[in-house]
Parts: C-alpha cells; sequence; structure tokens
C-alpha cells in the first residue's frame, strides 16, 4: 500500500528521520514500518513570522499493516493507486506520411517525442538554428552583434524557455504532468523537480535536455530539419496537401502541427491570408523591475534569509485597478537572474527575464504588466500584434537605436521624471541601459495604471519601493494575441489536418503547459490515424534546400 500524507510543516533542517516520524505520526504507526518513502511536495512557509517546509510524502507499507478505513479520514492522506497514462489505440485512418510538426519549443517537442514513441516518425520544422549555433547567435547580439530575425532568444530548438528561467510551474490540473516531469528528469533535469513546489531547470539545464530529447526523436527514426521557416500552405477544401518552407522547398502533408511560439508573427498573418480561423485575445505589457536579490530574500524570508535551504526568494504581487478595470501583476520572476534582449524583429527592443540553475547573480527581476484586450485595439484581429510591435519599435528610438533599452529608477517613475543616471548594479540588461522615461514610452493608460500599481505596493511592501530599483522596458510577450480555433478533435476549425498546439496558438503558457497540450495533440493524432506508410517521401531530396543538423 501506497499512502499520500501531506500537510507536514518542518523545520528548514529537518532530516531523513524527521521526515519519517511526521508521516508515521499523522497515521498513528511506528516509523520502522515504513518500508520506502518519496518526496513529492516541498514549498515554503514563511507567513508567520517563522519559515518551515510544508511536506508531502508517498510511502510504502506493508499490505497487511492497514486497512484503507483505518486511515484517518482528512483530505491529507490517502491511498495512491498509480495511474499511468492510457494507452492509446491507434486509429485506423490512412496516414500516407509522417506528421509535420513546426515548432521545435515544448509543445513541438512533447508532441514529436510521444509520436516518436509510438512509431510515427515525425518530421520537425525550426525556423531557428540548433542550440549549438543559436547560443553563439544570442551572445553575439547580445555582445553588440546583428539580431537574426529568424534564430534568436524567441525563435530556435527548445522555444523561448531556452533563455528563461526554466520555470515549471503551471495552474493547469493535467494528469500528463507527471509524464512530463519524468520525462525532463530522464533527459538530464534535476530529481528535484518532481517534488518542488515551484520547480525550475534554468536556461542551462533547459538547453541539455532540450538536446536529449531531439537525440531520442532522432534515434526513434523522426527527422528534425533547422532554417526552415514555413512560408505557405496549399490548401484543397478543407484540407492542407502541402507546405512551403523558405518559399521554394514543398512538402507533401497528411498531418500539420503548428506548434510556433507567441512571438510567430509571419504565421499568424500567414494563417489570417489564408482565411485560417483565429480570434484576437488578451495579454498583458509593460516593463521589467530589478531589485537586490538579498532586499527580496529579507522581505519573503525575514530572519531567515540566507538559509542554505531556501534559495533565492521570489514573488507574486498583484494589484486590481478599480479606475480602469485593468490588473497589473508580476509575471515571470526571476530570482538571481538577468534581464536580456529578447528582440525577433529588427528595429525592435524587447526584454525578457532569464537566469542559470544557481539563480546567483544576486539580482532579482520580473515583469510588471498591464492587463490588455481586444477592446484596445477595437477587436481588430492582428490588433493586439501591431500593439506589440509599435512599443518595441519606440523603445528601439528610445534606446538609441542600437537594442540598448529604455531604463527609469522606480523612484523616477513615480513621479514622472526621466531619470539622469542609473544604479549600474542593478542594470543586468544585455547589451545595456540607457536612461529615459518610460512614462513616454507606455501608453498613457498603461503607464497610470503601473504607476498607481507601485503607489499601492509602496503602502503594501514599502521595501518594494525603496532603494533604486530600476524598470526597463519594454516587455510585450506575456503569451499570444491571437488564439487558432480548434475543434474537440485537436483540429482547426477551418482546416482538418491542421492542428493548432502549444502557447503560440493560443492554448497555453509556459513551458508544462505547452508541453502537456502536444502530448494532447500527439494522442489525438495516434487516436485518428494508423502509423505512416513505409517511410514514404515527401519531398525531392536532390531539390529540397533545407538541411537536417544534429551537432555544429
Amino acid at each position: 500500500m501506497i499512502v499520500r500524507i501531506g500537510g507536514l510543516r518542518l523545520p528548514l533542517d529537518y532530516g531523513e528521520e524527521d521526515l519519517r516520524q511526521a508521516a508515521a505520526s499523522r497515521i498513528k504507526i511506528e516509523p520502522r514500518a515504513i518500508l520506502d518513502y518519496q518526496l513529492v511536495r516541498q514549498a515554503v512557509d514563511a507567513r508567520r513570522n517563522k519559515v518551515y517546509f510544508t511536506l508531502a510524502v508517498d510511502i510504502k507499507l506493508p499490505d497487511k499493516l492497514l486497512k484503507e478505513e483505518q486511515l484517518p479520514s482528512t483530505p491529507e492522506v490517502k491511498v495512491i493507486k498509480p495511474r499511468p497514462l492510457k494507452p492509446i489505440q491507434p486509429g485506423d485512418q490512412p496516414l500516407p506520411f509522417s506528421p509535420l510538426i513546426v515548432g521545435a519549443g515544448p509543445a513541438g517537442l512533447f508532441c514529436a517525442l510521444y509520436l516518436a514513441r509510438h512509431g510515427y516518425q515525425p518530421l520537425i520544422l525550426e525556423q531557428g538554428q540548433n542550440l549549438e549555433r543559436r547560443i553563439k547567435a544570442v551572445e553575439k547580439f547580445w555582445q553588440g552583434g546583428e539580431l537574426n530575425p529568424y534564430s534568436n532568444t524567441q525563435f530556435g530548438e527548445g522555444g523561448a524557455g531556452t533563455f528563461s528561467d526554466g520555470k515549471l510551474t503551471t495552474r493547469i490540473s493535467d494528469e500528463r504532468i507527471s509524464y512530463v516531469l519524468d520525462i525532463l528528469v530522464q533527459h538530464g533535469a534535476p530529481q528535484e523537480i518532481k517534488y518542488l513546489k515551484k520547480p525550475h531547470v534554468g536556461t542551462d539545464q533547459i538547453r541539455r535536455v532540450v538536446k536529449n530529447i531531439r537525440e531520442e526523436i532522432l534515434d526513434l527514426g523522426g527527422e528534425i530539419y533547422f532554417d526552415s521557416r514555413l512560408t505557405d500552405i496549399n490548401v484543397n477544401q478543407r484540407w492542407i496537401k502541402s507546405i512551403i518552407i523558405n518559399r521554394g522547398s514543398k512538402l507533401l502533408c497528411s498531418v500539420l502541427v503548428l506548434a510556433v511560439g507567441n512571438s510567430a508573427r509571419e504565421v499568424y498573418r500567414l494563417l489570417a491570408l489564408r482565411g485560417i480561423e483565429m480570434q484576437p485575445k488578451a495579454f498583458a505589457l509593460g516593463v521589467r523591475v530589478e531589485h537586490p536579490q538579498a532586499l527580496i530574500d529579507r522581505i519573503q524570508y525575514g530572519d531567515y534569509a540566507g538559509h542554505p535551504r531556501l534559495g533565492p526568494a521570489d514573488y507574486h504581487i498583484t494589484y486590481q485597478d478599480q479606475s480602469s478595470g485593468r490588473s497589473l501583476y508580476s509575471f515571470c520572476m526571476c530570482p538571481g537572474g538577468q534581464v536580456i534582449a529578447a528582440s525577433s524583429e529588427k528595429g525592435g527592443v524587447l526584454t525578457n527575464g532569464m537566469s542559470y540553475l544557481a539563480r546567483d547573480s544576486g539580482i532579482a527581476n520580473s515583469a510588471l504588466v498591464v492587463t490588455v484586450k481586444p477592446v484596445d485595439w477595437k477587436g481588430q484581429l492582428l490588433g493586439g500584434i501591431i500593439l506589440q510591435e509599435a512599443l518595441e519599435k519606440k523603445a528601439f528610438q528610445m534606446g538609441g537605436q542600437d537594442y540598448r533599452a529604455p531604463a527609469q529608477l522606480m523612484s523616477d517613475y513615480r513621479l514622472r521624471r526621466k531619470s539622469l543616471k542609473l544604479n549600474p548594479d542593478l542594470t543586468t540588461y544585455q547589451p545595456g541601459v540607457k536612461a529615459a522615461n518610460l512614462w513616454e514610452l507606455l501608453p498613457p493608460e498603461i503607464a497610470s495604471v503601473l504607476g498607481r500599481g507601485l503607489d499601492y505596493w509602496e503602502k503594501k511592501i514599502p521595501a518594494f519601493t525603496e532603494g533604486q530599483p530600476v524598470l526597463t522596458g519594454v516587455e510585450t510577450r506575456s503569451s499570444a494575441p491571437v488564439r487558432i480555433l480548434r475543434n474537440e478533435n485537436g483540429t482547426s476549425t477551418t482546416l482538418d489536418n491542421l492542428y493548432p498546439c502549444g502557447e503560440g496558438s493560443g492554448y497555453a503558457g509556459g513551458i508544462m503547459s505547452s508541453a502537456v497540450d502536444g502530448l494532447k495533440i500527439a494522442e489525438k493524432i495516434i487516436a485518428r490515424y494508423r502509423l505512416p506508410d513505409e517511410k514514404a517521401e515527401l519531398y525531392d531530396k536532390e531539390s529540397f534546400n533545407i538541411r537536417r543538423i544534429v551537432d555544429d
């Protein structure tokens, strides 16, 4: 029998025997009766002026020790019966060609991996570069080099999460989450992600994981092509017959999974041109804020700040603006990280946050974003994209037209005055910042909500606005600005063999939910189609001008 016991509160320096004793005491057995245990949840509780860990643990007991009805009648104690993902019976529709997957982010990779493990030999097309070349290109850009609009922090193997904090938190509740975590651990992520409440792998570890997932897909007969941009689709009635790559190469198509990220503006415009049903979607935009990490630790942990088992603290804060009805909230908070240039279009400045597994930069950063809705652009389908582009271009101009970002002391922002000098110890943005007045960057209604929110937080958390926190703009890519409509079969409401998938399609937000959505789409494909015909050729190899890259 396996029993899950939650709600255990233990001091920061607890040991294995403390955990065994606490679990045994909860169900009134001797600790020696526990045959084995597995930590399944560990979170920090800092609400009572004393910091604890709250834990949940699965314990293995002899089958005849207790009956289920002898356990305490409480939601925190329950018998666990393993429920692996149900095997999927392949469908009976013919599949002349291997599934095509556009995008090598979490949704595309997990969709491809699941299909590959079931014998479907998928083919991934990614407009960006493989990890090895992509990392070099991004680092060169940060050092003042040229931006590659098709391979950058947004596009390329691993998706936008490759240059991020690598957060694995999600608000969704789905049985596939455990499967995703297992896959990540199998491919190199630390075991602790399976039990920490707020797990992350950091940009350094996620790169290794992505590369290992790539290798398994290839070993199982899948194919991956980089530098391969979707530029058109050929449709016959409600069916995609072929797609065009790099404006010249044609691939025959049985199934197309569209797993692009939320920055795939060219794809959105292509779909709109071809009449694919989409709808505008709310998102949020704003700025990045940076504080000394030690300050955030003190705010969150008090006298316990710096304890070796706590690590750098994070935060989540919200403000509801009564006069406008908009929400302001922290987003993608990166403890011990840095702010990075995340531009994907020439002549535009975009910020994002990133950290390594160690989170040891000494600087905390987070987006502070305000909600915007389709009504703000009069419901125009691509109005959200137009708004994003306008702000990014304006930030580029204010930053000096060399990809430096406009930045301002929080104290100056609250007084609506341009900063004359910034704290160099708190401005981590690469390739650099330029002092500015962000009221001149943000739309007035957004700037005002941010100002009122900072005033509100100053009353609630005085330390948050004290000192010289730095605001850097602009952050616009919190989520997709459109949703590609799909039905209960997972297919587009317009085309019967197009599967919109993941964050860029408007059905996920972050690494975990994107990976889960990729699995869902893979399951839909397997349940509909039988295995593809014997390695039918999708293209003329002599004229096809994309290349399969494993390592450079």
